[in-house]
């Protein structure tokens, strides 16, 4: 036989195919698998720091604010810190819906308040003299005492000192709603100071995790602050700082 397709070329070729095609789907096999391994280590990556977006969010809020307040621009600060309210609310509340909580969370958030609820906050304060910094300097340091040394009260769902950012709060919409009384300003900041280091029990702000209503409470401070007139979510948010810090367990417990 003379034919250069003789029966052991057809063979060789019947033989072949079976093993390209095998390799095609190992391939695409492979491809598949790996494309899905990669979108589920996406969505664990998203998982994990979610939460330690919305504190860096927070940070990066706080630090805004320190640069409109240092070009006295306090209506910008006072905006940005009330955004850091809310935000602050919404990380923990990620964290623990998405079992997310880490030792390095907790680190980032505890520096983004320090900087938005302590020192950002602190600038409000408008410093002029010595007196002005001693004070502007106490508060930041309550706010460290109270992020460090007490934060926690040994007893579940409750917190020993008044949480930063409503203090925070407080004192952002009294400043927007009296046009930065100074004079005012010290007095709300003094008192703040005494009720976050005097170590009395407030409880859990999960407002985000618990009742109806207090979302619904969340939702509306989320409106206000990015879409209705200054004035209006300046009284949103004094009211609602004012009822945790005066009513907290009749009002705001896990219970209430």
């Amino acid at each position: 036989n003379n034919s250069p397709v003789g029966k052991g070329g057809v063979g060789s070729a019947a033989h072949r195919a079976p093993g390209r095609v095998a390799g095609i789907f190992q391939c695409t096999k492979k491809l598949f698998l790996s494309e899905r391994t990669g979108r589920g280590q996406t969505l664990e990556f998203i998982r994990k720091n979610a939460a330690n977006g919305l504190s860096v969010a927070n940070l990066v809020a706080g630090l805004s604010s320190v640069l409109c307040s240092l070009n006295r621009q306090y209506h910008h600060s006072c905006w940005l810190l009330l955004v850091g309210f809310l935000l602050d609310l919404a990380d923990g509340a990620v964290a623990r819906r998405l079992d997310a909580c880490s030792a390095l969370g907790a680190k980032l958030d505890d520096f983004a308040d320090f900087t938005t609820f302590g020192l950002a906050t602190a600038l409000l304060l408008q410093p002029q003299g010595a007196l002005d910094g001693l004070l502007a300097i106490a508060y930041v340091m309550a706010v460290f005492a109270r992020l460090c040394f007490f934060s926690s009260a040994g007893i579940p769902f409750t917190y020993r000192g008044l949480p930063c950012p409503y203090a925070s709060s407080l004192l952002v919409s009294t400043f927007l709603l009296t046009a930065g009384n100074v004079t005012l300003l010290h007095v709300i900041a003094i008192i703040m100071v005494l009720f976050m280091v005097d170590r009395g029990l407030y409880p859990h702000d999960k407002v985000l995790e618990s009742q109806l209503w207090k979302k619904l409470v969340y939702a509306g401070g989320v409106v206000a602050v990015l879409f209705l007139p200054a004035t209006v979510a300046s009284v949103y948010c004094l009211v609602w700082s004012t009822s945790y810090i005066i009513f907290p367990f009749a009002v705001w417990s896990c219970a209430a």
